[in-house]
């Protein structure tokens, strides 16, 4: 199980939001939960060598080394091209740790770009195959990355549109899928199911609001993690 915080929440509080953010870091480590940092960062190369210094990094100066959030993965914008994405990866590699590219987001305008319709195909299957393309980059070490497994380079995937699932399964056969829009933005846990096709690590359904917002977010959460596990286990 992870945490996703959304880094938007904290940094619009300035200094003060971002020592929230690693202390909420430092609770779900202490609670065994993987944290994935929600930033869907993406610049030029320069800049993006600074996001991962950042989120899994650290900067150094004259007095030392400053370490960065120390996150297990983060979400990242690939628009800019294969060049921008290229220092994120390099710096999760080195970090040991993973990337949510966006590929088909959960929100109703995801439509107006990413469902275009192409010479070839739309966008968004572009976008898939440039993670499969990495891959290889952050498939891990022993066992796993010989025998073809899960790739640390994932993919972002809205719930709110499950038709583009069993297609987006098939170009990147080995990422892990980040799913978010179930509750609050319509999405169904029930009908993700294309989505684990490598397996129940295949996907991790990403609610936030119908489970915070609940009478008891206890309950929430542990019903809808038997929805998902049914889901992911047929």
């Amino acid at each position: 199980m992870a945490i996703k915080p959304q880094l938007a929440c904290f940094e619009r509080l300035g200094a003060p939001g971002w020592s929230a953010l690693a202390e909420v870091c430092a609770a779900a480590r202490q609670a065994g939960l993987l944290v994935v940092a929600d930033g869907k960062r993406g610049d030029v190369p320069v800049t993006a060598a600074a996001y991962g210094q950042a989120l899994v990094g650290s900067t150094p100066t004259p007095w030392g080394e400053v370490p960065g959030l120390g996150v297990d993965a983060f979400t990242a914008n690939p628009l800019l091209g294969s060049d921008a994405l290229e220092p994120l990866i390099a710096a999760a590699a080195e970090a040991g740790a993973g990337i949510f590219v966006l590929v088909r987001t959960s929100n109703p305008g995801a439509a107006e770009f990413t469902d275009l319709p192409a010479p070839e195909h739309p966008l968004h299957e572009s976008l898939a195959g440039l993670v499969n393309a990495h891959a290889d980059r952050l498939a891990g070490t022993g066992a796993a990355a010989t025998a073809g497994g899960l790739s640390g380079l994932g993919a972002v995937v809205g719930a709110t549109e499950p038709g583009h699932l069993p297609r987006l399964r098939e170009l990147m056969p080995r990422a892990i899928f980040l799913l978010p829009g179930v509750g609050a933005q319509g999405g169904s846990a029930t009908e993700l199911g294309p989505a684990f096709a490598p397996g129940p690590a295949g996907g991790l359904v990403a609610v936030s609001r119908s489970i915070a917002n609940a009478p008891d977010p206890a309950a929430a959460a542990e019903q809808l993690r038997g929805t998902v596990w049914a889901t992911s286990s047929r």
